[in-house]
């Protein structure tokens, strides 16, 4: 048999398939340039991570760890607040229970040895109310805000730490 002669593709003729299709180009730093890119920007994200989110157990420093919530401590101011105050020519009596409120023991103590300057500013703050003020609800709000920030600058006074004394409460509030 004869041989049968084949045709092979000229290297100067581009076909019909090929003619669409853009020139491949070979470009193999664009692919590490992008991996890098990914890499750096997951370690980045991970360093922040460890270091804003979460701090070792050894190096956390005593003043930024934050306190361990104990069960809430009452600490009752007795006897209770008696105190007049003007209004409209007349005399006007005001009665007020007052109950202190920290997770903190140390401050517990340190609110009851100071109950005699505790006191004395409390009855300056309440003596210096008008009845018209007292008399609603947002008026009660905000002398138990002053009455908290006056426990609070006592409290700092005598050494210990105000933002531990968390809250102050009026478990009777009586005006005649």
């Amino acid at each position: 048999m004869a041989d049968i002669p084949t045709l092979e593709p000229a290297q100067d003729v581009a076909l019909a398939d090929d003619a669409d299709a853009p020139p491949a180009r070979k470009r193999p730093w664009l692919l590490i340039l992008i991996s890098a890119a990914i890499v750096l920007a997951a370690t980045g994200g991970a360093i922040a991570w460890f270091a804003l989110g979460r701090s070792p157990a050894g190096s956390a420093h005593p003043e930024q760890a934050p306190a361990a919530k104990g069960p809430a401590l009452y600490v009752a101011l007795d006897p209770p607040f008696v105190t007049n105050f003007e209004t409209e020519q007349l005399v006007r009596f005001l009665q007020v229970t007052v109950q202190l409120m920290t997770h903190d023991p140390a401050t517990a103590d340190l609110i009851k040895s100071n109950d005699p300057a505790i006191r004395d500013g409390l009855l300056l703050l309440f003596g210096n109310q008008k009845y018209a003020d007292i008399s609603t609800r947002q008026g009660k709000e905000r002398l138990r805000v002053q009455a908290l920030d006056t426990v609070r600058r006592i409290v700092g006074a005598s050494g210990g730490k105000p933002e531990r004394v968390e809250a102050v409460y009026f478990t009777s509030f009586v005006m005649q």
